[in-house]
């Protein structure tokens, strides 16, 4: 176990900010998630201070970077327009969120598997998925102040090598549907080298988008939440039926994110956030 405080910081409402699919509140004070092989608990234990189920080490090394804690939230939130209700109201209403930087072939899978489904329906299928080509987790064993989790039994999302022995009968039997023809795609992508996650990396935002764009089923949205949420790419503003909703209403069509070309994504969140709570 490894207790920290952290400011700018709130694991449930990363949980339940749509922008991952493996991480899940238990109940008030407690969140998990499945990455990178690992399985991971959160104890809030008040003031600013929380448990992590997971040495100092694996800490430093994987979770630190993984909830992107080395930015600088707070001036970014402050450095929003006043002017702008929605927007501060949203930072407000999801004060804590931060974006995840999630494994690139997770990502860019996961969200090829997002087209047209709800957040339940997508997070149902990535966990199949997991279950059919993924390597059982350990979890371990967890006393005071973290609790029982949510399922008996975790596996990590599929490693490329995994991933290649998948048959599109597997794939249709799991709920994936037209989308099973993307997903081998793009498998075969990684497998066979055409994409690399480190090359990839190296890319400058223009050319990684438009090499995303040239994967079968890729979209514009897909793209998007590729880069914001596997690569990291915090000025990209994925638009989906909830955000055109806000542009619509409150931004006479467009939200102005060429003005926040640093952390345009990062607010895309607080909003996407506050409007699925119901905040229209």
């Amino acid at each position: 176990m490894y207790k920290i405080k952290l400011n700018f910081f709130n694991p449930a409402k990363i949980a339940d900010s749509g922008q991952a699919f493996r991480i899940h509140t238990i109940d008030r004070t407690h969140t998990e998630l499945v990455a990178h092989g690992k399985y991971l608990q959160i104890a809030d234990l008040g003031n600013n201070e929380y448990a992590f189920s997971c040495t100092q080490e694996e800490f430093e090394t994987i979770w630190h970077d993984y909830f992107d804690l080395s930015r600088d939230y707070e001036s970014i939130v402050k450095a929003a327009p006043e002017d702008d209700t929605f927007l501060t109201k949203s930072i407000e209403f999801g004060y804590g969120i931060r974006i995840l930087k999630q494994e690139i072939f997770e990502s860019i899978i996961s969200y090829i598997i997002s087209q047209r489904r709800s957040i339940p329906s997508i997070t149902t299928c990535v966990d199949r998925f997991s279950e059919l080509a993924g390597t059982k987790i350990d979890v371990p064993v967890l006393e005071m102040p973290f609790v029982q989790p949510l399922k008996e039994a975790y596996y990590a999302f599929p490693t490329i090598e995994q991933a290649s022995k998948v048959t599109a009968e597997e794939l249709d039997s799991i709920g994936a549907g037209y989308r099973t023809a993307y997903i081998l795609s793009a498998i075969n992508d990684f497998n066979t080298g055409k994409l690399d996650a480190d090359a990839l990396k190296e890319l400058n935002d223009d050319e990684l988008y438009e090499v995303l764009l040239e994967m079968h089923g890729v979209g514009i949205k897909v793209a998007n939440c590729a880069m914001l949420f596997g690569f990291q790419r915090v000025g990209r503003f994925p638009i989906d039926v909830w955000i055109k909703r806000i542009e619509d209403k409150y931004y006479d069509g467009h939200f102005p994110s060429e003005r926040y070309p640093d952390t345009a994504g990062i607010l895309q969140q607080f909003m996407f956030y506050y409007i699925r709570k119901g905040n229209i």
